[in-house]
């Protein structure tokens, strides 16, 4: 289901948590849960990846993660403001070290002159380290957009450890 190229990622990423005992949680709007399908598809991955929160609508986002809709209603669900927060949220909800979130328009439709098709928001928290944002715009359909946002955020969690 996942390419090679993103179980490699996983796997390194796998290895580099064991070594440092840390633990991971996801929370997921447009991935609808792949990050943690991607984790937990590779053996060992029970020691380091704790849970995820999939919280596709914006009440998922409110009721699981704590996040005002008000907040939601001003910033947009697609957003830094709801990145990072969701990202906060889950590592104040969850038992780890570390939390990925990601929110984004995977299209085909949903898009804005603001925000196209393909606008990703990624957040990592990390304990006692600033949390980290970044906005991409990944081409492709509907699934490349899905897959490309997967691979961004394994890459987030590796660099969070690597430096």
């Amino acid at each position: 289901m996942y390419p090679d190229e993103l179980l490699d990622l996983t796997t390194e990423l796998i290895r580099l948590y064991r070594q440092y005992d840390l633990k991971i949680a996801t929370a997921e709007s447009c991935t609808g849960g792949l990050i943690a399908g991607c984790l937990t598809a590779v053996a060992g991955s029970s020691e380091v990846f704790e849970r995820g929160f999939n919280t596709y609508s914006n009440e998922a986002k409110s009721e699981l993660l704590g996040i005002p809709p008000e907040i939601i209603a001003e910033n947009g669900a697609v957003s830094q403001e709801i990145a990072i927060a969701m990202a906060e949220s889950t590592l104040a909800r969850a038992p780890v070290d570390l939390t990925v979130s990601v929110t984004g328009i995977a299209g085909p439709g949903g898009g804005s002159s603001d925000k196209p098709v393909g606008t990703v928001h990624l957040a990592s928290a990390f304990v006692d380290h600033p949390t980290i944002h970044e906005c991409r715009v990944f081409p492709g359909d509907r699934n490349q957009v899905r897959m490309a946002t997967v691979k961004a955020a394994l890459d987030i969690m590796l660099r969070q450890v690597s430096n």
